[in-house]
């Protein structure tokens, strides 16, 4: 019988060339994320000095193409490090994406209230929002309400009121929770 060296089943040969790029990929995607993080949060990172070190030269390149072989070279780098190496700074950013979906969806709620106050149900949507936090100031509510309408209404004028009252819904929001 003739085997050749692929038909071992106890041999292992390691990834495969698919298995090798997309690892490959995923490390040039979080060298990416990782230069365009602001300085601060960046040096919250446990990151190995000669990673830090080359994400402060790719920050200085300019040129589009020059940029993108040097983003290559950072990939390049980190992957000679080992893959554990980065675990932390990959739970980091998946935990901060997460955040600020949430954060995001929280403040969308609020546009929506906000703009179901202002909109033609708003009184039902004010009674609603007192019956739910009866400790509200309700005169301070309705004007907020009164004097955003008239600002939307009124051309050029600034949006203090419609501000304002995002505002008075976030802190309602933070004290809930």
């Amino acid at each position: 019988m003739n085997r050749n060296y692929t038909d071992d089943p106890d041999h292992d040969y390691g990834p495969t060339r698919t298995q090798q790029r997309r690892d490959a990929l995923a490390v040039l995607e979080l060298a990416g994320q990782l230069v365009e993080l602001p300085p601060t949060r960046l040096a919250k990172l446990e990151l190995p000095d000669d990673v830090r070190d080359e994400i402060a030269n790719v920050r200085r390149i300019s040129s589009h193409i020059a940029r993108k072989r040097q983003l290559a070279f950072l990939a390049k780098l980190m992957r000679r490090h080992d893959s554990t190496a980065f675990d932390a700074v990959r739970a980091a950013l998946g935990e901060n994406r997460d955040r600020q979906r949430q954060e995001t969806a929280a403040m969308h709620r609020l546009e929506a209230l906000r703009e179901r106050l202002l909109g033609e149900d708003g009184d039902t949507a004010a009674s609603e929002l007192i019956a739910q936090h009866p400790d509200i100031d309700r005169q301070h509510l309705r004007a907020l309400i009164r004097q955003a309408r008239v600002e939307q209404a009124t051309p050029n004028k600034p949006p203090r009121a419609f501000r304002e009252l995002f505002q008075l819904l976030k802190a309602l929001q933070e004290s809930d929770a």
